[in-house]
């Protein structure tokens, strides 16, 4: 409907424009969005406010002109009206409305899904952390909007693919190894101080007895990499089981060590030497980033002969589009912002679209318990992991305070509010919500009254402010979900079940008004009909975060 009325809007207007012969800026355009209040139509339109120049006219004027010029063959607007300064409010006939609730009834648990105009394959790389410890909470702030962003493309029409991508050689797992080895003879009795910065987690105390227990004195001897191997074989093992409990599955697991194994970092640095675009000094070889107009120049093999995170990200990127991918994304925290130019420009340097790669930056969480703020470091035993929050609050809370903000906000995870049965969390409230809905219809199934169908269904019978109101918030449902998936935005979509929550609460609490069963049997079916509709768009919504739906609370 908004975009049958924005195109007769275009229309009007562009008849205006003709008669006037005067020609729109580069800027403008016409544009319908849902209006804030009854009062103020069904949608809105503001465009003759960017006409007043070209126009020399006042908008309310111009907005007056551009009414006159609608048309409206199939006679959906029930009223036009011209409010200052220049705005046009749309009010539809009600019928218009009743096909929102007929397409809610008819598809079900599909509704809310579409098919996209130009489907694109899309791999989705997220959580990528290396096995060196458990995942923490920052790490499940990438996980859930990884996974929900996916999702949501997956229900507009793409084929997203999810990749974790992870590197298990380098320093930091030398560390690993060594740390582990530490905590392992001090498990044995023996004075053993942990490696200079090295990992101080209890994790690492407990993988210590589990080989001494097992092994003895005996696992001295032996593969020198045995206890990095250990170490990493334990905490990924521990890392899956997290995301079995967070629903998370990916399909493609990618180690850094095969981009080596296949030849594709050194190709990468031949490709940018023969363009040009490296040079050696000091020993070590240099990418020339200036000429990309970034700040200064990159190193990419140190004089040690080691490469820097940067070429294998080079070559792994390129590695990506290689598998056909027409989009790729990247999840990644505030760590990751000043290296990502780098790598699309040296990516793009080597044949590359790169305007098909894109960074989402998640900010940091901050955990709060009791008012108070709980510290977190990856290599200190201070560190909140998922598991432990997953336990105090479950996957369904966890999920969705993840994506309840934009991500590129800090995020304060109120553990306190997380655990409340009320109003007051959200998840609860939209869950209870659902049940609430699942119980009317229970209530109705028990005395014998049945869903019309939706052919033939009272929908007239539905005339309250209330009513029209929660149907047109469900007809925005798909808008919202095809917004969401193209932003990369699941915030939207959280917003989006509160509201239509809480208007539910609201409507079905004024029980005198708004009763849903009652002698009126025509009437009863028409409420039950709307009552089935708002549980089946709450029901697809969490679905479409991964949070479950329950029947009864």
């Amino acid at each position: 409907m908004r975009e049958q009325l924005q195109k007769l809007l275009q229309e009007a207007t562009a008849n205006v424009l003709l008669a006037e012969g005067a020609t729109a800026p580069e800027d403008f355009s016409v544009v319908v969005v849902p209006s804030k209040t009854p009062d103020h139509g069904d949608f809105a339109c503001s465009a003759p406010l960017g006409l007043a120049k070209v126009l020399k006219a006042p908008p309310l004027a111009i907005a007056q002109r551009i009414v006159d010029q609608l048309q409206d063959p199939d006679g959906i607007l029930r009223k036009v009206e011209v409010v200052k300064p220049g705005f046009i409010n749309l009010f539809l006939v009600a019928d218009q409305w009743h096909a929102v609730l007929k397409r809610v009834l008819e598809e079900g648990e599909n509704y809310g899904c579409s098919v996209a105009a130009q489907p694109e394959r899309v791999m989705v790389e997220f959580v990528s952390a290396n096995p060196t410890g458990p995942l923490t909470i920052g790490h499940g702030r990438n996980a859930i909007l990884g996974d929900v962003i996916a999702r949501l493309l997956e229900v507009t029409g793409h084929e997203p693919v999810r990749e974790y991508y992870f590197n298990n050689a380098g320093r930091q797992m030398r560390v690993l190894g060594e740390s582990l080895q530490a905590r392992y003879e001090q498990a044995l009795g023996r004075d053993a101080a942990l490696p200079e910065d090295g990992y101080q987690g209890e994790y690492l105390v407990e993988i210590a007895r589990a080989i001494a227990e097992e092994h003895g004195e005996n696992w001295l001897e032996g593969d020198e990499d045995r206890f990095k191997k250990a170490a990493e074989t334990a905490i990924f093992a521990d890392i899956r089981a997290t995301l079995d409990r967070l629903g998370i599955v990916f399909d493609v697991y990618y180690n850094e060590n095969t981009l080596y194994e296949e030849g594709r970092v050194e190709a990468a640095l031949e490709d940018l030497r023969a363009a040009g675009l490296v040079y050696e000094d000091d020993g070590a070889v240099w990418l020339r980033s200036k000429n990309f107009g970034l700040e200064r120049d990159r190193v990419l093999v140190k004089s040690s002969g080691e490469a820097t995170y940067l070429l294998p990200d080079i070559a792994y990127h390129r590695e990506k589009f290689r598998r056909k991918f027409d989009r790729v994304i990247d999840l990644l925290g505030p760590d990751h912002i000043e290296q990502f130019p780098y790598v699309k420009a040296a990516t793009g340097a080597l044949g590359i679209d790169v305007e098909r790669m894109e960074l989402v930056v998640y900010q940091w969480v901050n955990l709060r318990s009791g008012g108070e703020l709980v510290k977190m470091s990856t290599r200190k035993a201070s560190f909140v992991t998922v598991d432990e929050v997953l336990d105090d609050v479950g996957p369904d809370v966890f999920r969705y305070f993840m994506i309840d903000r934009r991500a590129d906000t800090h995020l304060d995870f109120d553990l306190d509010l997380a655990k409340e049965r009320s109003d007051r969390n959200p998840v609860y409230k939209i869950q209870y919500a659902h049940a609430r809905l699942c119980s009317i219809i229970r209530k109705a199934q028990d005395q014998g009254l049945t869903l019309p169908l939706a052919s033939a269904f009272p929908y007239a019978r539905l005339e309250s402010p209330e009513e029209a109101e929660l149907v047109k918030r469900m007809g925005r449902f798909p808008e919202i979900l095809q917004r969401a998936a193209a932003q990369r935005e699941p915030q939207e979509v959280t917003r989006y079940l509160m509201e239509l929550a809480t208007m539910f609460h609201t409507y079905v609490t004024d029980a005198q008004r708004h009763r849903v069963l009652s002698e009126d049997e025509e009437l009863s079916r028409a409420r039950l009909g709307l009552v089935s509709a708002v549980r089946t768009t709450l029901a697809n919504g969490l679905r479409m975060l991964g949070i479950t739906a329950p029947e009864r609370m």
